[in-house]
């Protein structure tokens, strides 16, 4: 099946940062490189995209890319979800509210099957 990435959540994949995984060797095996994009989102908006966890979806017919939520896949356990620390606010009534975040990475992968259209 192909997927789509959910339109609704374009604003928690549009500040994310390009980076390359790389992890070392182990006996028998070439390093792991992969690209994947990195996210410092609210734990409310990690809670919603939960559900698509572990799950490739096209970014789109016209960017050729396709993403995948790191979780709990063994072979990326060092890019799992990590805390991201937590910022301390006063909202206009005055009452003061904390928004905690958490870092997540997606893999980044070009899109080589065709869709019809």
């Amino acid at each position: 099946m192909r997927r789509i990435w959910p339109e609704e959540f374009n604003a928690i994949i549009s500040g994310a940062e390009e980076v390359t995984l790389e992890a070392p060797a182990e006996a028998g095996e070439a390093p792991l490189h992969r690209q994947a994009l990195k996210a410092r989102i609210t734990m409310q908006d990690y809670e919603r995209i939960w559900p698509l966890a572990e799950m490739r979806f096209r970014l789109g017919e016209k960017d050729g890319k396709a993403i995948t939520l790191i979780t709990t896949n063994p072979h990326y356990h060092a890019w799992h979800p990590k805390d991201g620390g937590s910022v301390d606010a006063v909202s206009e009534s005055g009452r003061h509210y904390k928004t905690d975040y958490i870092v997540v990475h997606f893999l980044l992968d070009d899109v080589k099957e065709t869709s019809p259209v």
